[in-house]
């Protein structure tokens, strides 16, 4: 009966010992496709907005993007933590167990994203006090946060229902998922902003009216969770025991997702203490770190499906296979997305922005982006590994230490070097990262042992 549950759960009929370069890679291509659709979003998001030709509403759209995701993200152990209870479940054969994880995260998604409807002014009044931007910049980018906020519900569930999809290896859902929204959001831009004129006003709300047709498009493709009874299993849902063990999970993910997301937002602040110009040279070159990070989330993602199977069945030889298999790929991804910079950098650069002054600034700084996919491949690859294996005490460790290390050399660097300063501390955590989680990866494999 458990060999039934299990293929149940996973109509591919694979199992975790069956890991492949190109089961690898059938969990990751869909990924990779996805997510590198949401900095292409970013890019239009700027580039359309910067066919004004000013750089103030580069600079707003950038600050606001920023603040929500910092927001949002907090409550991104949905994604994480879903992804990784949801795959143990697979790999342990519970079937019923998947259904009742997908109703937990999607209540508390819900929840969280009202929460943030509510006291949207406080948030966004602190939000902004604690960005040093000019009073234009403010301005807009505070019309821009008062209309995306309300797709708050939308998007926190979003990540509860994306973890679901990549445990049981269904990222082709995924993949189309992204689509629908990137696409739609990228066509409402275009006649939002540039048809109509509506300007800040009109990203905003392509945004907003994209993220609730995703989540409606990603129930549906949830469908199957919500076939049999086990969804609506009160008791199991709210079995004290799981509950615990989930809450556990997600507040060591949050508490490690605030120390991550507060290393970015002073990252964009000092950038933003540097003037208008340099703010929007910033938000142009985060573009390139963002497509690197969603590229190759793509095999981080496929590591969390393989290695959480591999755990939740007790197999450390699988385990190893599928942390060793997805990083080389990444490894290779990377490469790639160095070279692709370097000789494509100065041609994006141009297509986000027609302002002189912010194309020949961000010129200048072009070779830090080239190099961020090799210095950020192994803390991003381990982050995989480690949620995959649900091992997230050792994660908030990890990007406290982090985060500690990258204050230190912001307040060494930034002085010293000014903006480079600032880039080479953001190396500086990358680097931090990886050898902190490192470090614990045997206690890892030694926990998977039957």
């Amino acid at each position: 009966m458990k060999v039934d549950m299990a293929t149940a759960s996973n109509p591919a009929g694979r199992t975790p010992q069956d890991i492949t370069h190109r089961r690898v890679l059938h969990v990751a291509v869909p990924i990779v496709l996805s997510n590198a659709t949401v900095p292409i979003l970013g890019a239009v998001d700027t580039g359309v907005v910067g066919q004004m030709g000013l750089a103030a509403p580069i600079g707003a759209v950038g600050i606001g993007a920023i603040i929500l995701a910092s927001l949002y993200w907090l409550f991104g152990f949905l994604r994480m933590g879903t992804s990784g209870l949801a795959a143990q479940a697979v790999g342990a054969g519970e079937t019923a167990e998947t259904g009742a994880i997908v109703m937990r995260a999607l209540m508390i998604g819900m929840a969280g994203g009202a929460i943030f409807v509510v006291f949207q002014t406080p948030f966004i009044w602190g939000a902004l006090l604690a960005a040093p931007a000019s009073d234009e910049v403010e301005a807009l980018a505070e019309t821009y946060l008062r209309i995306r906020i309300w797709g708050a519900p939308a998007t926190i569930s979003i990540f509860a229902v994306t973890g679901w999809l990549i445990a049981l290896e269904r990222t082709r859902a995924v993949l189309v998922l992204q689509f629908w929204m990137n696409g739609l959001n990228i066509l409402l831009d275009l006649w939002f902003v540039l048809g109509l004129g509506w300007g800040v006003e009109g990203v905003a709300i392509a945004t907003l009216i994209a993220e609730w047709s995703g989540l409606a498009l990603g129930l549906w493709f949830c469908r199957g969770a919500f076939a049999g009874d086990q969804w609506r299993d009160w008791a199991r849902v709210f079995d004290p025991v799981r509950i615990k063990r989930m809450m556990a999970v997600n507040g060591d993910i949050m508490v490690r997702s605030i120390a991550l997301n507060l290393m970015f937002v002073l990252f964009m602040f000092q950038a933003a203490a540097f003037g208008d110009v340099t703010l929007a040279v910033n938000q142009i070159l985060l573009q390139f770190l963002e497509i690197t990070a969603y590229a190759l989330d793509g095999f981080a993602f496929a590591a969390e499906a393989l290695v959480g199977q591999a755990l939740g069945a007790r197999m450390v030889a699988s385990l190893r296979r599928a942390a060793i298999l997805t990083s080389l790929w990444g490894a290779g991804a990377c490469v790639a997305m160095a070279i692709g910079f370097a000789i494509f950098g100065p041609w994006l650069i141009d297509v986000m922005t027609t302002a002189p002054e912010v194309r020949a600034e961000a010129r200048t700084y072009l070779w830090w982006v080239v190099f961020s996919p090799l210095v950020g491949m192994a803390s991003w690859m381990l982050d995989g590994i480690f949620i995959g294996a649900t091992r997230t005490r050792d994660m908030r460790r990890a990007a406290l230490e982090s985060l500690a290390i990258y204050v230190v050399a912001l307040l060494l660097l930034v002085p010293l070097w000014g903006y480079n300063g600032l880039w080479l501390a953001l190396y500086v955590s990358f680097v931090a990262r990886a050898v902190t989680l490192w470090r614990r990866y045997p206690a890892l494999e030694a926990a998977a042992r039957p």
